[in-house]
């Protein structure tokens, strides 16, 4: 033990070094580890939950009800998640966005990463193509990938919903035209009062269901498709099937390492900048040290 603690105290800058290496390496595997993204709190359901959706909805995975036999023609709200491993994100989401202009479609919102050398860049994009060229939309989009990692496609019928609004609406209608013949007849000023006041409320209900029915209508016109992407198979939001891939590992190994190197020469680079602060209290320290020895008989 006598001889550790003689090299420490003649090598102690080294020492020190070494400790602060140690402390990245630790802080970087078990504090900080880089996690899949598929473990992390932003999963697939929890990223998508974040996502601006039109209509102030969340993405669902749609439970099909039992449908009415009397309605032929019904109404379904489709809806589509892909996970793609891409050479480009940029580039992919510049070409799904393209696709979707030429079907008819339109985009809704995307978003890109770029982490740098820790971790892969990854982004998504969500867009709206017409219902019947969904199929197309899907197909192309999966040429762009490298490897499809996951996929879904859920669909919501809404033709029950429609149908009560229709209904309720139909209720409303009628009600405002007795109304507006009431309000024709009256002579009263607070008869007249009291029936344009209902009359107010009448039309906010029905202005409600009207705007309600044509987002359905909208809503089964277009589907909406978002699409995940990056340059690795770890940054998108899977479950994999394998629990455990020596080649998985050994990426966020390589990783760690450098963002460990990456940390310490920040670390060096802050001390160097700082040498004008340490560099002449450490000499002056040395100073007051060697005057005390020589002052010491």
């Amino acid at each position: 033990m006598s001889k550790i603690f003689n090299w420490i105290k003649n090598n102690k800058l080294t020492f020190v070094l070494i400790l602060l290496i140690c402390w990245l390496i630790y802080r970087q595997n078990f504090r900080s580890p880089i996690i899949p993204l598929s473990q992390r709190k932003s999963s697939t359901l929890e990223m998508t939950e974040k996502l601006p959706i039109s209509g102030g909805g969340k993405l669902s995975y749609f439970s099909e009800p039992a449908p009415a036999p009397e309605i032929k023609e019904r109404l379904v709200v489709k809806e589509s998640t892909l996970s793609l491993l891409v050479k480009n994100v940029v580039e992919a989401q510049k070409e799904i966005n393209q696709k979707a202009q030429s079907l008819g479609g339109y985009l809704v919102q995307s978003d890109v990463s770029h982490p740098g050398e820790t971790e892969a860049t990854s982004g998504w994009i969500i867009v709206r193509v017409p219902q019947e060229k969904l199929e197309e939309a899907l197909d192309y989009f999966r040429g762009l990938a490298v490897k499809v990692i996951s996929e879904t496609v859920s669909g919501q019928d809404v033709t029950d919903e429609y149908v009560d609004v229709e209904t309720r609406l139909t209720t409303l209608l009628k009600t405002k035209a007795k109304l507006e013949e009431i309000l024709a007849k009256a002579e009263k000023v607070q008869d007249i009062l009291q029936v344009q006041q209902e009359l107010i409320n009448l039309q906010e209900q029905i202005d409600s269901l009207k705007g309600r029915q044509n987002y359905l209508e909208k809503s089964a016109q277009v589907s909406r498709i978002a699409v995940y992407l990056a340059t690795d198979e770890l940054a998108l939001p899977y479950v994999p099937a394998e629990t455990w891939r020596p080649k998985a590992i050994f990426k966020q190994a390589v990783r760690s390492l450098i963002g460990a190197f990456r940390k310490l020469g920040t670390l060096l680079i802050w001390f160097g900048v700082y040498s004008v602060i340490w560099l002449p209290a450490l000499g002056i320290y040395l100073i007051i040290k060697r005057w005390r020895r020589r002052k010491i008989p």
